[in-house]
């Protein structure tokens, strides 16, 4: 499982021209799944994100969690996070778990990460066409991927 991770002010999902979901300071989470995650993957991910240190103390240091902080989480899949580019121009997806695998594990990863967290998860639409804004803040992008674990 490979993620991307950004602290924003603001971020929503919109769906043919219609606001499917939004949220303010917390994190966007794109997500995207190969066919050999598993429980762990998520389970693994989901602590990562939730106590992942990124949001400014009192001292305007990085040291406190979205947990901490009380943010929002949105959450929306990806599946060109796992795009090689080695061989020519055109990225290929061959590693991307397909819908009858990934589609499980979106599920999976946004019920944990709500159980986990006690948030309620917003989401965007899984194989749609979506649109997304975000206001990155800082701005801080962390990748964050379940098999290499750095």
């Amino acid at each position: 499982m490979r993620t991307v991770i950004q602290r924003v002010k603001e971020a929503s999902v919109f769906i043919d021209g219609k606001c499917k979901a939004s949220i303010v300071e917390g994190l966007l989470i794109l997500a995207g799944f190969e066919a050999s995650d598993n429980k762990e993957d998520l389970e693994w991910m989901v602590r990562k994100i939730i106590n992942l240190r990124i949001f400014d103390d009192p001292q305007g240091v990085m040291n406190l969690s979205v947990m901490q902080t009380g943010g929002q989480l949105l959450v929306v899949s990806q599946f060109t996070l796992h795009a090689s580019t080695r061989k020519g121009n055109r990225p290929s997806y061959i590693k991307a778990a397909g819908p009858e695998i990934a589609v499980p594990l979106y599920e999976s990863f946004c019920s944990m990460l709500e159980d986990f967290s006690g948030v309620a998860i917003q989401t965007g639409v899984f194989g749609a066409e979506m649109e997304v804004k975000l206001n990155n803040h800082g701005p801080v992008t962390i990748i964050i991927d379940s098999k290499t674990k750095e």
